[in-house]
């Protein structure tokens, strides 16, 4: 039997007003909202190729420095400012903390001229001279490399085919096996004709990848999130956050045709990173040959990386020294929850100093 509901006036009243002083002082923090940053750590440019930039972070006072430099490669499809979002919120903040020496790859936003670029330019290309440019600087043979999600997927890639140039690999939330049977984005582009939207399009705008990774969670990810924001418009401080977050969320480059062309058909419809076959330029690439210190982390309630897409790397790769780290949270909470600062980036930097 179900209980009445108590819906007394003087209580339905009081919630309105609370209501309607909430928007009304929310309105007042949106206008006075300053300019969104896309980042809140002191960096600087320290190479620079075409469009992409790399960055290096200021080390904190009184922090020893590892003396392998970390370099962070992100995913294509976002922004990688989701690593350094809000002060207290900081995945290279806490990496800073325990000493990492962190350097970033912003790959900048792809346009018409860069359509034929293909994922040996970024990898073979790009990626391996920021590499050798780190190298170089720090008179190193191999430095350590953190990939997140698709970024995670090239830089084993690039540890397969260059593995005398990494010293030791994180991957987090990363996909290696991208047909499970809970991967429903996999799912969705299984018998998408990727040649004809390439042949059309020329480069995949950016617009169309971010409203499909939102209608994985349509519910939660473009409705219920503004009726929840109303409980912190009252908030100058949270309210910023909420920006940020919404900034990052529609800050989403085109993807260069080609890559994309390979990247689907090659990782989503052939899953040739586990199954075998994989070509990238001149190297057949193999998991087999990633033979280096492996630390591979994921994310317990990932809706666009679930977890059996990431321990999928367990056994196939080379390395002798290979851990994994679940955690408790989703894909954007392994970066931004707080948590995840407790957990997750004390634990990556924990393990690099032990083998660095």
């Amino acid at each position: 039997m179900m209980l009445p509901i108590d819906i007394r006036p003087d209580k339905l009243s009081e919630e309105m007003l609370d209501y309607s002083r909430k928007l009304g002082q929310g309105m007042e923090n949106l206008l006075n909202a300053e300019k969104i940053d896309t980042g809140v750590t002191p960096r600087e440019v320290v190479y620079r190729e075409d469009k992409l930039k790399l960055y290096r972070y200021q080390a904190p006072e009184g922090v020893k420095r590892n003396p392998v430099p970390l370099l962070i490669v992100y995913a294509l499809v976002n922004r990688p400012y989701m690593t350094d979002i809000q002060e207290d919120r900081s995945t290279i903040k806490g990496l800073l903390a325990t000493g990492q020496d962190v350097y970033l790859i912003d790959w900048g936003y792809p346009d018409h001229a860069d359509r034929a670029l293909t994922i040996d330019d970024y990898l073979n290309g790009y990626l391996d001279n920021c590499i050798d440019f780190i190298r170089e600087s720090h008179g190193l043979e191999a430095i350590n490399i953190l990939g997140i999600c698709q970024g995670g997927a090239f830089s084993l890639c690039y540890t397969a085919m260059h593995p005398e140039k990494v010293k030791n690999l994180v991957t987090m939330v990363t996909p290696v096996d991208f047909q499970t049977p809970d991967n429903l984005l996999s799912a969705w582009v299984q018998h998408m004709d990727v040649d004809l939207a390439v042949d059309t399009m020329g480069n995949i705008p950016g617009e169309i990848l971010n409203w499909t990774f939102l209608s994985l969670k349509p519910f939660s990810l473009t409705g219920q999130k503004y009726v929840n924001m109303v409980d912190v418009l009252d908030d100058p401080d949270k309210i910023k956050n909420f920006l940020r977050m919404e900034k990052w969320i529609f800050d989403s480059p085109d993807q260069a045709g080609e890559t994309f062309r390979q990247f689907i058909k090659d990782f989503y419809q052939k899953n040739v990173l586990i199954n075998g076959g994989l070509v990238i330029g001149n190297h057949e690439v193999s998991l087999t040959n990633v033979a280096c210190p492996l630390l591979n982390i994921y994310a317990l309630q990932d809706h666009l990386v679930p977890p059996d897409a990431s321990r999928a790397l367990g056994g196939r790769t080379g390395s002798k020294d290979y851990t994994e780290l679940a955690f408790p949270g989703g894909h954007i909470g392994i970066y931004v929850s707080g948590k995840a600062q407790k957990e997750v980036t004390p634990a990556i930097g924990k393990w690099l100093n032990e083998r660095s």
